[in-house]
């Protein structure tokens, strides 16, 4: 049996309190709805900075009445300790998703984007402490390898980081290994790299490059490709994410806790390889799509060149394996989008 169910059966045996900060975002609400399908109670907190309430509308849909009793939400910011405290009270396990993501945000921005992935992290982890959570997941970054060339990325070979939002999820790891060394806290980091899926939001200056380029074509609009396309990613499909969120929280290997972990799929994938598997995807929906070739323009600035994550560690250490490459992965999400974008202009 894999790990994954394991856990599952185990959870679904023996409900747990859970918080999900960040829980109307992207990640955050894919966890929320798999967390209430196992029968669990789960805090939610979210300041509607960058999630949505559409979101947890779609989750309640998702899961029925019944389990939604067992969500109870607060629209409340990490910034603020007094928040943080009040939704860790009674908690067994935090998952702690709440971040301003986007480096190019960062870079317009490097305060609002400290405040709330530094400040509002050390609240967390104060909150976390002094109420007794047991552990403490979060999400960590791909970003903190910053400049160290080498591929696949291995979780103890880090670079010079190169933008603001680096910095913080950096900071973030640095931290939560100083507690956990000062006062015995229990955490584990996972490393996204290049989450995708349904309820990643298509709009905004700073919106993620799979929703915008399907809204983009869902509106016979050609996209821009940053640079020339050969850009490289690891993408990973928010299901490999959320099964490693529920992985690093019950896992019993003591070698694991106090570590940070790659979460992606393992596998290179272009901007150019990309686009032309969503137009692949969308053909059968749209077929006018096969006409439409992307535009080009420079290159972003703070951007690696490649990425690809060595998952060595997590698979060996918490079991992680994740299911969905980035084609089955794909469609899934193309099937969201179809039922969700259709018939309005991207932004």
């Amino acid at each position: 049996m894999a790990k994954i169910s394991e856990v599952k059966k185990q959870l679904a045996a023996a409900p747990k309190k859970w918080l999900v900060t960040g829980v109307a975002g992207f990640i955050g609400s894919n966890i929320l709805e798999q967390l209430l399908s196992l029968d669990q109670t789960v805090t939610g907190l979210d300041n509607f900075s960058t999630g949505k309430p559409e979101n947890l509308e779609d989750v309640k849909k998702a899961v029925g009445p019944a389990r939604w009793k067992w969500f109870n939400f607060m629209e409340n910011d990490i910034r603020n300790l007094e928040d943080c405290l009040t939704a860790c009270r009674g908690v067994d396990y935090v998952l702690h998703q709440a971040a301003l993501g986007s480096v190019p945000r960062s870079i317009d921005d490097p305060i609002t984007t400290n405040e709330s992935n530094v400040d509002g992290f050390l609240n967390m982890l104060i909150a976390a402490r002094d109420l007794k959570v047991h552990r403490f997941v979060y999400a960590a970054s791909s970003s903190t390898y910053g400049d160290h060339p080498d591929l696949p990325k291995v979780e103890d070979h880090i670079g010079s980081p190169l933008s603001p939002y680096a910095v913080t999820k950096y900071v973030n790891e640095l931290y939560a290994d100083v507690f956990a060394k000062t006062y015995g806290m229990e955490t584990i980091g996972l490393r996204y790299f290049n989450i995708f899926g349904k309820r990643q939001d298509p709009e905004g200056a700073y919106a993620a490059v799979i929703p915008k380029w399907i809204d983009f074509l869902l509106n016979n609009q050609a996209p821009v490709i940053n640079g020339d396309g050969e850009t490289s990613r690891d993408f990973c499909f928010v299901d490999n994410a959320v099964q490693a969120n529920l992985l690093a929280a019950a896992t019993e290997n003591h070698e694991a806790v106090n570590k940070v972990y790659n979460v992606a799929y393992g596998e290179r994938t272009t901007l150019n390889e990309l686009f032309r598997l969503i137009k692949e995807n969308l053909i059968a929906h749209k077929p006018q799509v096969k006409d439409i070739e992307p535009e080009y323009g420079p290159f972003r600035q703070g951007d690696v060149r490649h990425s690809l994550a060595d998952i060595t560690r997590a698979r060996d250490l918490m079991g992680f394996e994740p299911e969905y490459d980035v084609s089955r992965g794909m469609t899934a999400s193309i099937q969201w989008y179809i039922a969700n974008l259709t018939g309005r202009s991207p932004r």
